[in-house]
């Protein structure tokens, strides 16, 4: 079980790894963010409310993939702009949430961050999850990497989601804190280097 000690040397790997990452990543964010706003129409940089740590909202920060009008769960390529499908797809959107974790909102690893209706109704055991903060990756993360897809085929993909997906992630994320060690992070960052 990851305890306050183990919490505290999660954050200074969070920390370190961001200051090595920030010289070296700060350009090609630019020139994403660049790219997104031309390719949109609209800034490229997307922000919204999630669920954190303790159950607290946080600004999350991607890379704009979606055009302004409103989708659905499950359809979200009718929206997604040209490039946003690539950056989707390589998960490249992610990249301006390395400033969530210098923040100190977000971790490497952890569960994914998501809006309220989910990690924020947790009760009981489940809420284990929230001793962490949300990651960048993640065990559930690497599983339900081809997610979009996944729901793309489901004739109710919020139900689906709700009922099937969650469930599932909520019982890998618990097993993610229950069991953390520095060596599952190293692997799991790894892992989706390489995936």
């Amino acid at each position: 079980m990851i305890g306050k000690k183990q919490l505290i040397q999660k954050r200074i790997f969070d920390l370190v790894l961001s200051v090595l990452l920030l010289p070296v990543l700060i350009v090609p964010i630019i020139l994403l963010i660049i790219l997104c706003t031309i390719d949109s129409k609209q800034f490229g940089v997307f922000s919204q409310y999630r669920i954190g740590q303790h159950g607290k909202p946080f600004k999350i920060f991607k890379l704009r993939a979606l055009k302004e009008e409103p989708h659905q769960l499950g359809h979200l390529n009718k929206s997604t702009t040209r490039l946003g499908l690539f950056l989707r797809n390589s998960k490249l959107d992610e990249l301006p949430q390395l400033f969530n974790v210098l923040l100190g909102d977000m971790s490497f690893v952890g569960p994914r961050p998501d809006i309220e209706g989910f990690a924020d109704q947790l009760t009981g055991d489940d809420r284990i999850i929230l001793k962490v903060k949300p990651g960048i990756t993640g065990p559930a993360t690497l599983k339900y990497r081809d997610e979009e897809a996944i729901l793309c085929k489901q004739d109710d993909p919020e139900t689906y989601n709700r009922t099937i997906i969650w469930v599932d992630k909520v019982e890998i994320n618990k097993k993610y804190v229950q069991n953390w060690s520095f060596y599952l992070d190293l692997n799991i960052i790894t892992k989706s280097i390489l995936n």
